[in-house]
């Protein structure tokens, strides 16, 4: 139970839930107590009117006694039946409140997941599969709420029954009453050795869920090369062993659980063949009634739903248990980046790397190595390099996804680590190299990053990332809808509707990481036009293969393992002829061949 304590906050929160509904639990147990006693008196009343019936049986009271039996069974008939109605009505009383407050614990949690997740940097999701985030913040949650709801009231109502019960038992007679509980002891036992069966059982379930979900996530993301390899039956053999290693840890906990249920039934059906044996000997020695064996068998029959729903609500607080244990697992993170300074300055965009040394925490591998160079507002910075050089690593350094291990990056003479990250990314237009886009409206997608924004600054941006007009053709234009991660588009235009979105917001300091390979060249030159005007005066960081792209920066960076290599404008790094000049040596060659 250490791993539910987590949920004691929620219980506090909503104690005017939770104090009601156990005062209806109880009221409730206590209209469905009484009616034993009431069928025991009834018991009591037909034995000795039969008797008296038989006695007088010819003579005209006989009428008179079958008038008054009539009457009485009548009315002990309708008191059993208002007191049931009043057990049901508190009962619904009591499911309005625990099961409703469960809904609002389930609620809680989930943004309370979704809202820490947001937190936690890029590496926690590099390091985790998002099927397995989630089915945490789902099928994890729901079996949280099972506790929280229905196993907390049938735990209450099973209790608060219990001791009703047992009082009543041992207020009638107390050998009884000890004979009938005589085989719970041996029910305790079997519960306690049972649960760790079902949780041991609980947690391999969820984790093989969590598997199937990732895989069945990641396949249907990549569904286009699943189909132009034709591996359609490949990866159905693989969900198959995926699903059938789930199907064999379920089919464990269900028979932990066939096997439990009746178990249980079959010691509650023992308490009761108990009473009527040991009941009928104290009727003999007129210690009881035989209205009194009635009443103990309407007691037993009492407890035989709360004990078999006691293996039901066993079986959910352990799972319950194992769920909130992975969901802790994740909650109990602290996020990489934080952010402590709450004042909003204004971005220039003077950016500078001193001695930058960076390894990737999740991989080990060093990305940077001794990283220095400037960045002057209202420049045009170019970082070129081959695959692997550490490029977009400086891209998501600057946006302080990740922390330097050693040296010192600098924003406007302010280390970056002290600035208010919100403010600061937010007066970013930053296009990721590998470019997402939401189902949701082509307009939506580009307005994403603003809260409230125009048709005409959507149309505005989209013209200068020259996709105005593949937008325009469409049939619903900006209202298009587009298929998960933008795929109803074509590369290009993934690329460019992501550069609109960046537009969109009139950054200080724009950062294009590679985001113009999929664009033709005259595209983009034209969009390069554009960011030229509107970029003047505010700094941008453009990185590219293409020289082409990249040769009018004022200063163009070249990286290599990790090391700048060179760093320059354009004619000063053909001069130097070094690395740079021998990439823009055979990117010109490549060009003549594709030409001839």
């Amino acid at each position: 139970m250490k791993h539910l304590r987590f949920l004691n906050k929620y219980f506090y929160k909503y104690k005017w839930w939770i104090i009601p509904g156990i005062f209806f639990v109880v009221i409730s147990n206590f209209f469905g107590v009484i009616p034993a006693q009431v069928i025991g008196h009834a018991f009591n009343l037909i034995t000795e009117n039969i008797q008296i019936y038989r006695l007088f049986n010819g003579f005209e009271r006989a009428t008179v006694i079958y008038d008054i039996f009539s009457y009485s069974l009548f009315y002990f008939g309708m008191l059993v039946l208002i007191l049931y109605l009043l057990r049901g009505l508190f009962l619904f009383f009591m499911r309005q409140t625990i099961i409703l407050m469960s809904r609002h614990i389930e609620f809680d949690m989930k943004n309370e997941i979704y809202a820490h997740y947001q937190k936690l940097s890029l590496g926690f999701y590099r390091r985790n599969n998002t099927g397995d985030l989630m089915n945490r913040a789902t099928e994890d949650v729901n079996r949280v709420r099972m506790y929280v709801g229905p196993a907390i009231m049938y735990t209450i109502n099973t209790a608060v029954l219990f001791i009703l019960v047992i009082y009543a038992m041992f207020s009638v007679n107390v050998t009884l009453a000890l004979w009938c509980l005589l085989p719970l002891p041996v029910l305790v036992l079997i519960i306690y050795f049972v649960n760790t069966l079902i949780n041991q059982k609980s947690e391999q379930i969820q984790e093989q869920l969590s598997k199937l979900s990732s895989f069945v996530q990641e396949r249907f993301s990549g569904i286009r090369v699943i189909k132009s390899y034709v591996r359609e039956d490949y990866t159905k053999e693989i969900f198959a062993a995926e699903s059938q290693g789930y199907k064999d840890n379920a089919m464990g906990l269900v028979k932990v659980q066939a096997l439990f249920y009746p178990t249980m039934l079959l010691l509650v059906g023992l308490s009761t063949i108990l009473t009527v044996y040991i009941g009928g000997i104290q009727v003999i020695d007129g210690a009881i009634t035989p209205g009194n064996i009635a009443e103990f068998i309407v007691y037993v029959n009492q407890l035989t739903f709360p004990v078999t729903m006691l293996g039901w609500v066993t079986t959910l607080i352990q799972r319950a248990s194992a769920s909130q244990k992975r969901i802790n697992e994740f909650l109990q993170l602290k996020p990489d980046i934080t952010s402590k300074n709450t004042e909003s300055a204004r971005l220039k965009g003077n950016i500078k790397f001193e001695h930058v040394n960076f390894t990737y925490p999740d991989t080990g591998i060093q990305a940077l190595r001794d990283v220095s160079f400037e960045i002057g507002q209202g420049q045009f910075i170019a970082i070129i390099g081959r695959t692997g050089s550490g490029k977009s690593t400086l891209a998501n350094l600057i946006m302080r996804m990740y922390d330097i291990d050693s040296g010192n990056i600098t924003v406007d003479g302010n280390p970056l680590k002290g600035l208010n990250l919100n403010n600061y990314r937010n007066q970013i237009g930053f296009v990721p190299q590998e470019v997402f886009l939401f189902s949701d409206t082509i307009k939506n997608n580009i307005a994403f990053g603003l809260d409230q924004v125009t048709d005409e600054e959507v149309s505005t941006a989209a013209k200068n990332a020259a996709v105005y007009h593949n937008i325009v053709d469409f049939e619903h234009k900006f209202e298009t809808m587009l298929g998960e991660r933008g795929i109803t588009l074509s590369g290009g235009q993934k690329q460019r509707v992501s550069i609109a979105r960046a537009l969109i917001k009139e950054p200080a300091l724009l950062v294009f990481d590679d985001c113009l390979s999929a664009v033709d060249t005259r595209t983009e030159e034209e969009i390069l036009r554009n960011l030229s005007k509107i970029m003047k005066d505010k700094t941008s960081i453009l990185i590219a293969h293409r020289i082409s792209t990249i040769k009018n920066a004022d200063k163009i960076i070249v990286l290599d393992q990790g090391k700048i290599i060179e760093q320059g404008n354009h004619e000063q790094l053909l001069q130097q002829n070094g690395a740079y000049a021998e990439m823009y040596q055979n990117q010109l060659l490549e060009e003549e061949n594709q030409s001839l």
